[in-house]
């Protein structure tokens, strides 16, 4: 898989299950909007077996597995995919534990500060959407930060406050 969008399909729609969301703090709320926003903007999403074009996601966790529901952007269902989240466990705990602390550090710390903190989230961040690109591959072909923004929205589903 590359870093760049190189595929023939997209994404124009994401929804996330209103039932799978936890109460979450302003901030994370905030940040699976943008995630969202962006990923709705840039994005590399191509379906293995589907022949390109535009797709939509309806993201959900079931019995805490993550569920990818994949449809043609006229509704037609294409595929669903279940992720055991048992690898992202780790990762998602420990990215959320340096999100608390870069939201505490913007309110009291340094310039600097903030910035190593912010180094040690991307770096976490990377690190789980490296994780979702294996555990995709050979299902969906995906860029580099489309698996970013997806991370952002399975944390967002993961965390339980």
């Amino acid at each position: 898989m590359t870093d760049t969008a190189t595929s023939s399909g997209r994404l124009v729609s994401v929804t996330l299950d209103e039932a799978s969301i936890a109460k979450i703090s302003r901030e994370v709320d905030h940040e699976r909007q943008v995630a969202i926003f962006d990923l709705l903007e840039q994005n590399s999403f191509a379906p293995v077996g589907a022949d390109g074009g535009e797709f939509s996601l309806r993201l959900s966790m079931v019995s805490n597995r993550l569920v990818l529901q994949i449809f043609r952007a006229d509704g037609v269902p294409v595929t669903t995919h279940i992720l055991s989240l048992t690898p992202f466990r780790r990762i998602i705990r420990d990215y959320y534990l340096v999100c608390d602390s870069y939201y505490e550090a913007i309110k009291v710390s340094t310039p600097n500060q903030i910035e190593a903190i912010d180094m040690g989230r991307r770096g976490l961040h990377d690190e789980g959407a490296e994780i979702l690109r294996d555990k995709l591959a050979g299902k969906i072909a995906i860029d580099k930060l489309t698996a970013r923004r997806l991370f952002t929205l399975i944390a967002g589903l993961h965390w339980k406050g």
